[in-house]
């Protein structure tokens, strides 16, 4: 664990100095106050780790320190000194919500007894906030299911890119198509592996909360902010942060997120004090960046920082021959998950799994298998027991195929802007009536609800 900062309450001189002294040999940061105002003052502009408060100040009673900081920052640890044994003083101060109590006068080995239970408190304090976040998940590349050469590579590149101590990673790819899955096993094949992985979705929060959540702020920074909170990249320390969908995020937030990486410190919202960081970042979007580049919605400096290595994955359509691993895969899942005893699937049925072009990728696999095997009464998967869009994908197919003379024009067409058009069309021509417009385009309405959102139509 890196040193704490620690901030030293006491009107003596001398038993400052030497505390000072003592504790700033063993590598921590000290700061020293001769009275409680002074103490408020330097815990607002460095924000400690640990406070030591002194049982006789003047101006300012120790107690009403204590209760201020506190209201300030509940999750602060403070150790209360007396030099006159009130132990009914101590009982105020641990009410009030101080972390342990030392009469003085004390020696500096008790003080490094005090100084390594704060860092077992710190870590497990930081281990509870881990697990509220993300569930214990120690997956691998081991567990990725594949056998198609563009995944074997990727996973032997980003094998020998998780041990590097390189902190940027960039992930490139559709919607479902794994990108959290190699994140999270990039991080546990890792140095880093037993420190954090923290994870948010930057699509799914608004502009203020997501720099909240990625920043922390300070007490009083913003109307709700009544209490100090840490931000992802406090919380992570010496481990990783996720950060997906980051193609979503504006400008200002790109700003200071190119600010994290480059000088590898964050500053709360509504704070002055720069708290140095130690994280991998990986990155993951699904949007087409060098476009946004273009267009002035991402900026460029921030990609080149992210891209010190770029994997892209490629689509499930793309690697077509671990479709049917990955169905004996989701059918054993779920055959234990549901009491089920699906033993096999009729070859109509894998050959029309084997021909649908997976536009939700491995997700929508795994959703189409699991829906297949709680219906089903048998032991066998038929045709029928498959959604509609993927049982008549022959037969769509070949309709599309005879009766549109479509011709490419010389200078090419945006696959990206044709689909979108075509979904806004279907959409027009329905009435904005989901059901009719997937009908039309002879997609379920999930897929098309993903490409409504993939489109932000």
């Amino acid at each position: 664990m890196k040193p704490l900062r620690i901030l030293f309450i006491d009107d003596e001189k001398l038993i400052r100095w030497s505390f000072e002294k003592q504790l700033s040999s063993k590598g921590h940061k000290v700061f020293t106050a001769e009275t409680g105002e002074e103490g408020l003052k330097l815990f607002e502009l460095h924000y400690p780790d640990v406070i030591f408060v002194d049982n006789r100040l003047p101006k300012m009673q120790e107690l009403e320190v204590i209760s201020k900081i506190k209201s300030i920052d509940d999750e602060i640890i403070i150790v209360f000194m007396t030099a006159y044994g009130s132990i009914e003083m101590a009982v105020e101060a641990m009410k009030l919500g101080a972390f342990e109590y030392i009469n003085k006068p004390f020696s500096f080995e008790e003080i490094n007894i005090i100084i390594d239970n704060i860092k077992n408190k710190i870590n497990i304090n930081k281990e509870i906030q881990i697990l509220k976040r993300q569930q214990n998940d120690k997956l691998t590349f081991k567990d990725i299911v594949c056998q198609s050469k563009k995944i074997k590579d990727i996973i032997n590149l980003s094998k020998k890119i998780a041990k590097t101590e390189s902190t940027t990673i960039l992930l490139l790819g559709e919607s479902l198509s794994g990108k959290d899955v190699f994140a999270r096993s990039i991080h546990n094949e890792s140095n880093r592996n037993e420190k954090p992985f923290v994870t948010i979705n930057c699509s799914s929060l608004p502009e203020t909360l997501l720099e909240s959540e990625l920043f922390g702020y300070e007490k009083g920074a913003f109307t709700d902010a009544k209490k100090l909170k840490k931000g992802l990249f406090e919380i992570a320390e010496n481990g990783t942060v996720f950060l997906d969908e980051i193609g979503e995020i504006n400008i200002s937030t790109q700003v200071k997120l190119l600010g994290v990486l480059e000088n590898r410190y964050v500053r709360r919202l509504g704070g002055t004090v720069d708290i140095p960081v130690n994280v991998r970042i990986i990155a993951a979007t699904n949007k087409d960046i060098l476009k946004s580049i273009a267009d002035k919605t991402f900026r460029e400096d921030l990609y080149y920082r992210l891209k010190v290595f770029q994997i892209t994955l490629p689509p499930l359509r793309e690697r077509k021959e671990d479709v049917p691993l990955l169905i004996d895969y989701f059918i054993e899942l779920f055959n234990s998950q549901f009491g089920k005893k699906v033993k096999s699937i009729e070859p109509e049925a894998k050959k029309a799994l084997m021909q649908y072009n997976w536009p939700g990728n491995i997700r929508e696999l795994r959703n189409v298998i699991e829906r297949a095997i709680i219906l089903e009464t048998n032991n066998t998967l038929y045709l029928n027991d498959l959604p509609g869009e993927i049982s008549n994908v022959k037969q769509t197919s070949t309709i599309v195929h005879n009766k549109y003379n479509f011709e490419l024009p010389n200078e090419g067409i945006s696959l990206y802007e044709l689909e979108k058009q075509l979904i806004i069309k279907a959409l027009q021509k329905s009435d904005n009536n989901q059901t009719k417009a997937s009908k039309l385009l002879g997609i379920s309405r999930d897929t098309l609800r993903y490409k409504q959102k993939k489109y932000k139509l």
